[in-house]
């Protein structure tokens, strides 16, 4: 996964759903977007092994306000964020669930 977007926080009013205990990781997804159904068993996989993560899926086509904020350009892409909704990585494209386990470290 590569680099965050250093500064930006997010919150559950933004993002629909509630932030987990201890990190969220955010997909944003589009209806037709083969790699992001891979991307949810993926992330939902992790957030079920991880105490404390949440899995948050947000359709890009009905929230573009938020896509334009986060310069969202193609799905999938994950923001991973730490227990104050902080932005601590960032990736576009099919996530390993190694990478997401890694990255999950920055934020707990």
């Amino acid at each position: 996964m590569d680099g965050g977007t250093p500064g930006q926080r997010l919150d559950a009013a933004q993002l629909g759903a509630e932030l987990g205990e201890r990190a969220t990781l955010v997909q944003f997804s589009s209806a037709f977007c083969q790699p992001c159904r891979a991307t949810r068993r993926t992330l939902g996989d992790v957030a079920a092994m991880v105490d404390g993560v949440a899995h948050i899926e947000i359709d890009a086509e009905a929230h573009l306000t938020l896509v334009r904020q986060l310069d969202i350009t193609k799905t999938p892409t994950v923001l991973v964020l730490d227990s104050a909704g902080e932005v601590v990585r960032r990736a576009s494209g099919q996530p390993r669930t190694a990478d997401v386990v890694a990255a999950l470290g920055r934020a707990l």
